[in-house]
Order: structure tokens, then C-alpha cells, then sequence
């Protein structure tokens, strides 16, 4: 692990041009991925890329944040910012999931949900809310990757697993730095600074126990060798899948609902004197 790097280097690798994304990490990852589209009321978000596909076999439910590469899919992406369609065709997929037992695996990689005002309308934190809720009761495994930023509630509409993983140039945060700085110091140039006191990156979230595990990534960051990243995350992914498959549906929600719960106290714990 390149443990030298500043926060504000993370989150700038994190947010690198050709960070590998979910349809990357899907088509290295898995066979026969089956994209399912729509949210079954109103209309598609290309935002959320999901679908069932194999792992080594296994039928799992894959859901992932899409940022696009090209400015054409940026802005038809809103840059990987959800609408509250794209959160209900989540909540579709994993009622599906659910319907015929298969293990969750979302990919996280987004600023936040989008904050148009039409999302709004249509009931943006309704639909987060609800994914939430859905994803805490699920009887089938889910595990979380955060592969790029995870920023506020867009980003924990999706990371609500039995195992939450994060790879180790990834940010997780409850806004941006910019917004923090703008927020605290009303002056959004000091999004460095702001940086190095939000305590966003992997390693400190793993000491946190906000998430479970750092995966560590090629030298220079996940974009600079996506095979040796996918040969890790492979191995780990088959580890936890097995692990967690053996656990009866009521344990895996227990659990779950349990990890979150304490998730709060055990930050606390840490940082008491």
C-alpha cells in the first residue's frame, strides 16, 4: 500500500479520468452480466448499472454507480449522480435478488445523488430512504465496494452490506471536500485542507470500523494495471461470498443490522482519550 500519499492525493486518484468503473470492474469480474433496466414506474437512470451475471458460476445480483468516460455519458450519467429512478431500479434489483436468493454485490463510485431540482420532485430522498431500508433487511448476502468517492447519502444507499470494503485510493465521506471547506470556512479552495480533517480515506475508516477491509491497489492507483486490481478483488470477493453464503438468511440481516448499529459507538470508543 502507498501509504505516503495525503488525503487530498487520494481523492484525486479516486476521481481520476480513467479510474476503472463498475462496467469496468463487471466485465472483468463476471460472466453472462444481463443488464436489467428501468425502474418499473417512470424511467431508466443510467446512472445505476445493474444486473444478474456468474461469478465462477454463482448467480449474483450486481449494482454499481456509472460515471461514463466520454462527456456525452458524463452528462448523461449527471457525472454518476443518481435520480431517485436510479435508486428505485436498485431497490429492483435487490427485491429480485431477494425473490430467488442470490448475493448482492454493489460497487460504489459517486459524488452524491443528483440535486436537480426535478430529482427532488420526484422524490429523491424518498428513494434513498427506501433503498436503505430494503438493503438493511435483505436475507441474502451483500457486500460493498467502495471503488472510487463515496460521498453522502447517494453513496450509502448502496453500501449497506454484510461486509463493506473499500479500495485503498477510494474516499468515503458524508460530502465533498469542496462542500466541507465551503460549509466550515465558507471558502471551497481550501478543499485540501479539509482533506486531511474528514477523515475520508480507507485507512481511516478502517480504523473508524466504518468498513470492514482495504484492498490494495496497483502502484500508481487502481487505472494503471486493471488486471492485477481484478486478480485481487477476485480472491477476495470469492473469500467473502463463501463465507457469507453459509449463513442462514435471518443471521445475515442480524448481522447486518447489527454491524450499522454499532458502527456509530465504536467511532466513538476510538476517539475518546
Amino acid at each position: 500500500m502507498e501509504n505516503k500519499l495525503t488525503p487530498a492525493q487520494r481523492v484525486a486518484l479516486a476521481r481520476h479520468q480513467e479510474r476503472p468503473g463498475t462496467a469496468d470492474l463487471i466485465a472483468a469480474l463476471f460472466t453472462d452480466f444481463f443488464e436489467q433496466r428501468g425502474d418499473r414506474l417512470c424511467q431508466d437512470d443510467g446512472s445505476i448499472l445493474g444486473g444478474i451475471a456468474l461469478f465462477h458460476g454463482r448467480p449474483v445480483t450486481v449494482i454499481g454507480h456509472r460515471k461514463g468516460r466520454t462527456l456525452e455519458e458524463h452528462l448523461a450519467y449527471h457525472f454518476g449522480m443518481p435520480s431517485p429512478e436510479g435508486y428505485r431500479k436498485a431497490q429492483r434489483l435487490m427485491k429480485q435478488a431477494e425473490k430467488f436468493g442470490r448475493p448482492v454485490i454493489t460497487f460504489i463510485d459517486t459524488p452524491g445523488a443528483y440535486p436537480g431540482l426535478e430529482a427532488e420532485a420526484r422524490g429523491q430522498g424518498e428513494a434513498i430512504a427506501r433503498t436503505l431500508a430494503l438493503s438493511s433487511s435483505l436475507t441474502v448476502p451483500v457486500i460493498s465496494i467502495v471503488t472510487g468517492e463515496g460521498g453522502s447519502g447517494g453513496a450509502l444507499a448502496l453500501g449497506v452490506g454484510n461486509k463493506v470494503l473499500m479500495l485503498e485510493n477510494a474516499v468515503y465521506s458524508v460530502l465533498s471536500p469542496e462542500g466541507f471547506a465551503a460549509i466550515l470556512w465558507k471558502d471551497s479552495s481550501r478543499s485540501d485542507e479539509a482533506c486531511d480533517v474528514m477523515k475520508l480515506t480507507a485507512a481511516d475508516l478502517l480504523e473508524l470500523g466504518v468498513i470492514d477491509e482495504v484492498i490494495p491497489e496497483p502502484a500508481g492507483g487502481a487505472h494503471t494495471d486493471l488486471h492485477a486490481l481484478c486478480k485481487t478483488l477476485d480472491g477476495i470477493l470469492t473469500r467473502e461470498l463463501n463465507a457469507l453464503c453459509k449463513q442462514s438468511g435471518q443471521a445475515l440481516a442480524a448481522g447486518r443490522y447489527k454491524k450499522f448499529r454499532q458502527m456509530g459507538a465504536m467511532a466513538l470508543r476510538k476517539e475518546r482519550p
